[in-house]
């Protein structure tokens, strides 16, 4: 240990000066920073500086100092904002030119429409049908998800009834069945044995001649002869394993004696045609859509028929 001339004391091994404390014997040496994190130290000092002249930095009475760059978060919010709105613009545009049936043409394009429509379904439809589309046999909203459709589950057909809903008054063209109630019609024999051929349609029951037969008179002309339903007439099919009212023999009972008659807004009106067109290909994206059979009914659209 050795001395400078000003009394400042000097490790010999390392020939670093003392500090001058001494905590219970325990010196500590005045070992200067390593010249890496020094100049490290002046460059954060320069970028600090640098950053306040360049960005927003200094809070005023109303807004910050903006900087000669005049960069702000909120304006690159804005931008960004702009950039998504104009391309959610050009997919709109698109989606309003292409006729429905052709969508699934433009897998981009569909894709889009299907982002859109989900968003539109939990804005508007999951009251109803649930935030799965699973629906609920005990209020009578319809499963989306399976492959039953009372009107068809093509893009356009799914279009229509979304524009106009079922039984809505004041649209003639809405969707609209009626099953007539038939209380007081049959004697229990009857509608037992004619219960017993419902369920047999989808393979749950036995059928007999007595139940045959009063379904041939009275049931036949909406729900077909062997049960498969009218599309046309909105009758559902009844040899399936797909109920909307339940397919115990007390709910069947009740819905040929008194018939629960389900409604659905149409949305003409209170969505744009292009958010009920995103509706239609999110509906029919669920599982149970079907391919578009017809022709157009524009020339000027060529639609393939399908086998």
């Amino acid at each position: 240990m050795a001395n400078k001339g000003n009394n400042t004391r000097v490790d010999e091994p390392t020939g670093t000066e003392f500090v001058g404390h001494e905590w219970d014997g325990i010196e500590e040496l005045d070992t200067p920073m390593p010249r890496w994190w020094v100049w490290t130290f002046y460059l954060t000092i320069i970028f600090a500086l640098g950053y306040v002249i360049a960005y927003p930095a200094w809070p005023m009475f109303e807004k910050a100092t903006e900087g000669v760059l005049g960069w702000s978060s909120r304006g690159q919010l804005a931008e960004e904002i702009d950039a998504a709105d104009q391309t959610r613009v050009s997919v709109r545009e698109a989606l309003a030119r292409i006729p429905i049936e052709r969508l699934p043409d433009d897998s981009a394009l569909m894709q889009q429409a299907i982002a859109g429509g989900a968003a539109a379904f939990r804005v508007n439809c999951v009251q109803c049908h649930g935030s799965g589309a699973a629906g609920s046999q005990e209020l009578g909203y319809p499963n989306l998800n399976d492959d039953a459709w009372l009107w068809g589950g093509d893009l356009r057909a799914i279009e229509y009834t979304l524009v106009h809903g079922i039984r809505q008054a004041g649209d003639d063209q809405t969707r609209a069945s009626q099953m007539p109630p038939f209380e007081g019609a049959f004697d229990s024999n009857q509608m037992d044995a004619l219960v017993s051929h419902v369920l047999s349609l989808s393979g749950n029951g036995q059928s007999t001649p007595r139940g045959a037969q009063t379904f041939s008179d009275n049931c036949a002309a909406c729900h077909g002869s062997s049960g498969e339903g009218n599309r046309e007439l909105g009758a559902p099919r009844l040899n399936d394993a797909i109920w909307l009212r339940g397919s115990s023999r007390e709910a069947i009972t009740r819905q040929i004696l008194n018939p629960r008659m389900g409604m659905m807004p149409k949305w003409e009106g209170r969505l744009d045609p292009v958010t009920i067109k995103m509706l239609a290909a999110y509906v029919h994206s669920l599982g149970g859509g079907e391919d578009f059979l017809e022709v157009a009914e524009d020339p000027e659209v060529e639609v393939d028929e399908q086998p």
